[in-house]
């Protein structure tokens, strides 16, 4: 990564004449004053791997590059996984860490608590006052707190254990839009509630659209999950996450079909294994656009062109698969949570 490049491009995005410069600016604003109070050795990035804490990261190099010191640094980062995260997903995250030196700290919780881990709690809207003229954050920016804390019992003991990792780190910065769940009574930045670990918690993307984050990603070639590219617009876990619906193709060519040639093979004679579009475990093996699962979270199914091995089941036709246009193409912001359901997206049979 250049990051003295990725400076000069974010903050002549920033004071272009192009749509989204106005919230680049207000962000890049909230990122620096952020800094000049705590000082990069005590600030934070949650990072999971989404478009909107992609967007993030890449405005928070470019503000350490251009405001903090032409050698950069590594970033603290922390990572807190839902249940069941989408492998393509923790692979751009072991990516992403790489080139921008995140140093990225897993908060994992023991195995046998499985905990929603949401990130936003609802709090006040940012006063007026702290906005100036121009519409942007004003230079004595006060904090809110974030009232009664709905953010999850998951989140809460994440936060727990980085504070006790890393006691030094006083502010998290999280990419929290207006549009997520709890997110519309946000401000810039919130203060945790009583009974959570001490964070400040900032928010400089508050007030970007859906639209906006894509425009920022595509424009500036931010490399992004290639989960977006499949039709997801809102990543979560394997269990509660499928493609945004809004987003199917229809008409000719807008499905994919299984090759007559090919053979599934269970590593076990107890096993069944079946077709499924969608991931929703890691016990799986990805061949071409579907997925094939066991029946059993202990086995395996393998995709296999020799019809000879012990075991197998030949599939010459499945249906078609439907197949989806990118997240970028998504018209309706509103739309952008459509792909989550609120229970398993697969249940074991």
């Amino acid at each position: 990564m250049d990051y003295q490049k990725i400076a000069s491009e974010v903050y002549n995005l920033a004071e272009s004449n192009e749509p989204v410069a106005p919230v680049v600016k207000e962000a890049l604003q909230v990122i620096e004053q952020c800094l000049d109070q705590y000082g990069q050795d005590h600030v934070s990035l949650s990072f999971n791997g989404g478009k909107d804490c992609t967007v993030l990261l890449h405005l928070y190099a470019a503000v350490l590059a251009r405001k903090v010191s032409s050698t950069h640094k590594s970033i603290f980062a922390l990572y807190i996984p839902d249940p069941s995260p989408f492998p393509a997903l923790e692979e751009f995250i072991k990516i992403a860490a790489q080139d921008y030196l995140l140093e990225l700290f897993t908060c994992n919780l023991s195995s046998d608590i499985q905990l929603p881990v949401e990130s936003v709690t609802p709090g006040v809207s940012t006063p007026t006052a702290l906005k100036g003229s121009s519409g942007y954050i004003g230079h004595s920016l006060q904090t809110q707190p974030v009232g009664a804390a709905r953010g999850g019992e998951g989140m809460r003991r994440a936060l727990e254990l980085y504070k006790s990792r890393f006691p030094d780190i006083q502010a998290i910065m999280v990419g929290t839009r207006r549009t997520d769940p709890h997110g519309t009574t946000l401000s810039y930045r919130n203060v945790t509630d009583p009974g959570w670990p001490a964070f400040e918690r900032i928010n400089p993307i508050i007030n970007w659209s859906y639209s906006d984050v894509w425009t920022f990603l595509r424009k500036l070639k931010i490399p992004y999950c290639t989960l977006y590219d499949e039709g997801y617009t809102s990543l979560g876990s394997t269990y509660n996450t499928l493609p945004n619906p809004a987003l199917l193709v229809t008409g000719p060519d807008s499905s994919h079909t299984l090759p007559s040639s090919l053979t599934i093979v269970a590593n076990n004679p107890n096993t069944m294994c079946f077709i499924e579009p969608t991931p929703p475990k890691s016990s799986m093996n990805d061949f071409g656009p579907f997925t094939i699962i066991a029946n059993n979270p202990d086995q395996s199914c393998l995709a296999d062109p020799v019809s000879d091995l012990r075991e197998t089941e030949s599939v010459n036709s499945v249906g078609p698969l439907p197949r989806y246009r990118p997240a970028y193409e998504l018209q309706d912001g509103t739309l952008e949570r459509a792909g989550r359901v609120s229970g398993p997206v697969i249940s074991e049979t």
